[in-house]
């Protein structure tokens, strides 16, 4: 039986995308980077900071010092930031507090599982820590998906036992990290059937039967 549910938060409750690409286009624009796409962004769901610069290095001839590039994924979350500052609960995405209102209601204890250091904060703009019971981000962790690090944290947070714990994600990278800490999973998004999940469906509530999901 499943007591938790440990839910990815961009792309899954909230919609924090586009603020990821302007922010990583403007880096990209500094760096004499002019043809960095939204399919470029793509590649960077699910990946931590570091990881989701190189993706833009690529584009690059330059060859740049780990040193340097410390320093541009920092500047690339500065100019984050400062976008988040526009953040409202208006970025919450369909159906999330009806499901989180559900789920609590039935007793079962929601957690977070993001890679995104930014995560408490985008939960507070939002207004939706009052519905998380525990946070494991990437404040908590140095692994990132597809190691099921966050998910381990976020599972020994919840007091559960792995097997215990549902994901829900919208990229391929963390329903990887979810097979591997021993959970079943659902994936939602655009790409949800492309995800390899246990379970699918466009968002929250299209395709999901939570109650025989949470008793098997």
């Amino acid at each position: 039986m499943i007591k938790g549910v440990i839910f990815d938060l961009d792309g899954v409750l909230v919609s924090t995308d586009e603020m990821h690409f302007k922010a990583w286009q403007m880096l990209a624009m500094e760096l004499g980077i002019s043809n960095f796409t939204k399919e470029d962004n793509k590649r960077q769901k699910g990946v931590s900071r570091s990881e989701s610069l190189e993706v833009v290095l690529e584009k690059s001839t330059n060859v740049y010092s780990e040193e340097e590039k410390l320093e541009f994924a920092e500047r690339k979350n500065n100019y984050y930031i400062e976008l988040l500052k526009g953040l409202s609960e208006e970025a919450v995405l369909p159906h999330v507090i009806d499901t989180l209102k559900m789920l609590r209601k039935q007793g079962t204890l929601i957690g977070i599982g993001s890679v995104s250091k930014n995560t408490p904060l985008i939960l507070e703009k939002t207004e939706l820590t009052q519905y998380i019971d525990q946070v494991s981000c990437g404040l908590d962790i140095t692994k990132s998906k597809p190691d099921p690090e966050v998910f381990l944290v976020a599972a020994k947070k919840l007091n559960l036992k792995n097997e215990e714990c549902l994901v829900v994600e919208d990229s391929a990278a963390g329903v990887v990290a979810a097979k591997a800490a021993h959970m079943k999973s659902i994936g939602v998004g655009p790409e949800y059937l492309l995800l390899g999940a246990d379970y699918e469906s466009f968002d929250l509530q299209s395709n999901v039967d939570w109650e025989t999901i949470i008793k098997n």
